[in-house]
Protein backbone atom coordinates (compact mmCIF):
# COMPACT_ATOMS: atom_id res chain seq x y z
CA UNK A 1 0.00 0.00 0.00
CA UNK A 2 2.40 2.63 1.31
CA UNK A 3 6.19 2.52 1.46
CA UNK A 4 7.10 6.13 2.20
CA UNK A 5 5.01 8.79 3.85
CA UNK A 6 6.05 12.30 4.09
CA UNK A 7 4.25 14.68 6.98
CA UNK A 8 5.11 18.08 8.08
CA UNK A 9 4.85 19.57 11.38
CA UNK A 10 5.46 23.45 12.77
CA UNK A 11 5.85 21.83 16.37
CA UNK A 12 1.77 22.85 16.97
CA UNK A 13 -0.86 20.68 18.93
CA UNK A 14 -2.95 20.52 15.42
CA UNK A 15 0.26 19.59 13.41
CA UNK A 16 1.11 16.62 16.25
CA UNK A 17 -2.18 15.45 15.61
CA UNK A 18 -1.20 15.00 11.51
CA UNK A 19 1.84 13.63 12.72
CA UNK A 20 0.17 10.83 14.61
CA UNK A 21 -2.34 9.91 12.28
CA UNK A 22 0.38 9.68 9.89
CA UNK A 23 2.71 7.17 12.18
CA UNK A 24 -0.41 4.93 12.76
CA UNK A 25 -1.04 4.86 9.11
CA UNK A 26 3.07 3.86 8.95
CA UNK A 27 2.59 1.25 11.59
CA UNK A 28 -0.10 -0.24 10.05
CA UNK A 29 1.11 -0.34 6.21
CA UNK A 30 4.89 -0.73 7.28
CA UNK A 31 5.83 2.63 5.79
CA UNK A 32 9.25 4.87 6.35
CA UNK A 33 8.01 7.71 7.79
CA UNK A 34 9.52 11.13 6.84
CA UNK A 35 9.15 13.83 9.33
CA UNK A 36 10.11 17.19 8.17
CA UNK A 37 9.56 20.57 9.71
CA UNK A 38 10.72 23.49 7.74
CA UNK A 39 11.94 26.96 8.49
CA UNK A 40 10.96 29.81 6.14
CA UNK A 41 12.75 32.82 4.43
CA UNK A 42 13.83 34.21 7.70
CA UNK A 43 15.71 31.01 8.85
CA UNK A 44 16.88 31.15 4.95
CA UNK A 45 18.49 34.15 5.35
CA UNK A 46 19.89 33.66 9.11
CA UNK A 47 21.32 30.34 8.07
CA UNK A 48 23.15 31.35 4.57
CA UNK A 49 22.88 35.23 4.01
CA UNK A 50 26.68 36.44 2.98
CA UNK A 51 25.35 39.89 3.52
CA UNK A 52 24.09 39.24 6.87
CA UNK A 53 26.45 40.49 9.79
CA UNK A 54 28.89 37.27 10.50
CA UNK A 55 28.92 36.71 14.42
CA UNK A 56 25.40 37.93 15.08
CA UNK A 57 23.90 35.71 12.23
CA UNK A 58 25.92 32.40 13.42
CA UNK A 59 24.71 32.49 16.89
CA UNK A 60 20.90 33.15 15.63
CA UNK A 61 21.24 30.25 12.87
CA UNK A 62 22.56 27.92 14.97
CA UNK A 63 19.90 28.88 17.83
CA UNK A 64 17.33 28.59 14.78
CA UNK A 65 18.75 25.22 13.18
CA UNK A 66 18.58 23.57 16.83
CA UNK A 67 14.96 24.98 17.31
CA UNK A 68 14.13 23.03 14.26
CA UNK A 69 15.54 19.91 14.63
CA UNK A 70 14.13 19.64 18.31
CA UNK A 71 10.61 20.26 16.70
CA UNK A 72 11.40 17.69 14.46
CA UNK A 73 13.04 15.42 16.87
CA UNK A 74 10.01 15.82 19.22
CA UNK A 75 7.46 15.02 16.61
CA UNK A 76 9.28 11.61 15.46
CA UNK A 77 9.56 10.57 19.26
CA UNK A 78 6.19 8.92 19.55
CA UNK A 79 6.22 6.93 15.90
CA UNK A 80 9.50 5.61 16.75
CA UNK A 81 8.36 4.00 20.40
CA UNK A 82 5.86 2.67 18.51
CA UNK A 83 8.59 0.50 16.67
CA UNK A 84 7.95 2.96 13.11
CA UNK A 85 10.55 3.50 11.00
CA UNK A 86 11.44 7.18 11.12
CA UNK A 87 13.13 9.78 9.07
CA UNK A 88 13.63 13.55 10.19
CA UNK A 89 14.36 16.08 7.69
CA UNK A 90 15.35 19.85 8.66
CA UNK A 91 13.94 22.09 5.28
CA UNK A 92 14.48 25.58 4.40
CA UNK A 93 11.91 27.32 2.23
CA UNK A 94 8.37 27.54 1.44
CA UNK A 95 6.74 24.90 3.90
CA UNK A 96 4.48 23.78 0.55
CA UNK A 97 7.67 23.49 -2.14
CA UNK A 98 10.03 22.01 -0.09
CA UNK A 99 7.50 19.25 1.28
CA UNK A 100 6.70 18.66 -2.23
CA UNK A 101 10.72 18.13 -3.48
CA UNK A 102 11.15 15.89 -0.04
CA UNK A 103 8.39 13.66 -1.02
CA UNK A 104 9.77 13.42 -4.59
CA UNK A 105 13.27 12.78 -3.27
CA UNK A 106 12.63 9.77 -0.96
CA UNK A 107 10.04 8.00 -3.44
CA UNK A 108 6.77 9.08 -1.25
CA UNK A 109 3.98 7.49 -2.35
CA UNK A 110 2.02 9.96 0.04
CA UNK A 111 2.14 13.54 2.17
CA UNK A 112 -0.02 14.61 4.78
CA UNK A 113 -0.70 17.37 6.05
CA UNK A 114 -3.10 19.12 8.85
CA UNK A 115 -6.17 20.87 7.50
CA UNK A 116 -5.53 24.21 9.51
CA UNK A 117 -5.42 27.19 7.19
CA UNK A 118 -8.41 25.76 4.77
CA UNK A 119 -10.94 27.40 6.16
CA UNK A 120 -12.56 30.48 4.83
CA UNK A 121 -10.41 32.99 2.06
CA UNK A 122 -7.21 30.99 2.82
CA UNK A 123 -8.75 28.12 1.12
CA UNK A 124 -8.37 30.02 -1.81
CA UNK A 125 -5.26 32.06 -1.40
CA UNK A 126 -2.49 29.53 -0.99
CA UNK A 127 -2.16 27.66 2.15
CA UNK A 128 0.13 24.91 2.34
CA UNK A 129 -2.19 22.65 2.29
CA UNK A 130 -4.34 23.93 -0.72
CA UNK A 131 -0.93 24.26 -2.22
CA UNK A 132 0.30 20.74 -1.46
CA UNK A 133 -2.78 19.12 -2.93
CA UNK A 134 -1.77 21.06 -6.36
CA UNK A 135 1.69 19.97 -6.54
CA UNK A 136 2.70 17.03 -5.09
CA UNK A 137 4.67 14.62 -6.80
CA UNK A 138 2.10 11.40 -5.05
CA UNK A 139 -0.96 10.99 -3.52
CA UNK A 140 -2.16 13.70 -0.73
CA UNK A 141 -3.90 12.74 2.84
CA UNK A 142 -5.22 16.43 4.03
CA UNK A 143 -6.08 15.35 7.77
CA UNK A 144 -8.57 16.85 10.28
CA UNK A 145 -6.45 18.80 12.68
CA UNK A 146 -9.25 21.62 13.92
CA UNK A 147 -11.76 19.64 15.12
CA UNK A 148 -10.28 15.93 15.18
CA UNK A 149 -13.00 14.83 17.34
CA UNK A 150 -15.93 16.12 15.94
CA UNK A 151 -14.51 14.37 12.20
Amino acid sequence: MFRSIVVGTDGSDSAAIAVAGAAELARFTGATLHVATVGGATTSAMLGDPLAGAAAMSVAAEETRDELNDIVEHAAEPARSEGVTVCTHTLIGSAAQALCDLAESVGADLIIVGNRGMRGGRRFLGSVPNTISHHAPCSVLIYETQHPHDA
